[in-house]
């Protein structure tokens, strides 16, 4: 194969996921040029893919007026339709991804997607039931890899930090008043749903055992909620953490994540970022499936919240609970302590 086209749009996390994919074709096509769409939240993670070779970004705001739409679609059409594709992969199975996948030329029955898809994308791309339909959601990424003749003889995320981003994250370190040459612990504090967030005391009393083990605790994550979350946090601490929330790109935090001693998150794009960098991880999940996004490669290192509603799939808890808070600091403490094998 010569070309071949990823849709795989966002989120953060489940681009993260979808990035064994593009090692899984270079593996077997080596010569192959690999292009990938994405949305502008996850284009920094698609820039990281050592196997990409050519980005196409969907800026999906751009489309949603009449006019937007007549300016964007022409230069959207014409940039896909510059090559055409051996093989098309539909990773999204929406009918934004399908709309794509659609105007990507390629060969009639070589355009695939996963066995789940949605909104009409089953009409362009051609559902894969593989062995892996309902294991972890990077393996059913891979089943639409082996579809097209991929070996799959290893599972790997391609990713290299340029060295600005690298040069940046070790000078907002120094601003912040830590050195990454010391062992450090990042806490990711936030994530997309209100359900899979840590409490800001727990983490407190993590961040305060960490010093006590000589350990720094790092804070970082984006947004405001999360801003406020880490005062929050600084606050309930007896010494406030180094706090870096707001302050990084993703291409930064990769870096923080390959030197950090450890990494602590909920079910959040980030968390998943520092497993497939390969960063010891330990993650708190409660209202998600651990065999199906739990940290892959690293599954014992997954705390999942003690509830009989465990595992609901809801953003808001109906019961009024705060999901993870049955997550002891206690707990998170004795698993970071086995893996730095801390006394």
């Amino acid at each position: 194969m010569k070309n071949i086209l990823i849709v795989k749009l966002s989120s953060i996390g489940d681009v993260i996921h979808a990035l064994p994919v593009s090692y899984a074709i270079k593996e077997t096509y080596p010569e192959a040029h690999l292009t990938w769409v994405v949305e502008p939240p996850a284009y920094d993670i698609v820039a990281m893919d050592a196997c990409v070779d050519e980005i196409i970004v969907f800026r999906k705001k751009e489309f949603r007026s009449p006019g937007g739409f007549l300016r964007a679609f022409g230069p959207l059409k014409e940039k896909l339709q510059a090559r055409r594709y051996d093989a098309v992969l539909d990773l999204q199975g929406l009918f934004k991804s399908a709309a794509i996948a659609y105007l990507a030329p390629a060969p009639k029955g070589r355009k695939y997607g996963m066995w789940n898809m949605r909104e009409g994308s089953q009409l362009v791309s051609a559902p894969v039931v593989g062995p892996h339909a309902h294991a972890h959601v990077i393996e059913r990424y891979l089943d639409v890899a082996r579809a097209i003749g991929c070996a799959v003889r290893e599972v790997r995320m391609p990713l290299r930090v340029p060295e600005r981003a690298q040069e940046t994250a070790q000078a907002l370190f120094a601003q912040a008043g830590a050195r990454m040459e010391n062992p450090y612990v990042a806490l990711i504090v936030g994530a997309s749903w209100p359900t899979k967030c840590w409490p800001a005391e727990h983490f407190a009393a993590l961040a305060d055992w960490l010093y006590e083990q000589g350990r720094i605790p790092v804070l970082v994550g984006s947004g405001a909620v999360e801003a406020q979350t880490a005062a929050r946090i600084e606050r309930a601490a007896e010494i406030p953490p180094v706090n870096l929330v707001g302050r990084m790109s993703l291409q930064e935090l990769a870096f923080v994540f390959q030197r950090a001693a450890c990494v602590v998150g909920g079910d959040t794009g980030p968390t998943h970022l520092a497993a497939g960098l390969g960063a010891p991880t330990v993650m708190l999940m409660g209202p998600t499936y651990p065999q199906r996004t739990g940290l892959y490669g690293q599954m014992e290192n997954v705390l999942v919240a003690d509830h009989p509603c465990r595992e609901c799939m809801k953003r808001a808890c109906p019961k009024g609970l705060d999901c993870l808070a049955a997550i002891a600091p206690e707990q998170v403490e004795r698993k970071i302590g086995a893996l730095l094998r801390l006394a």
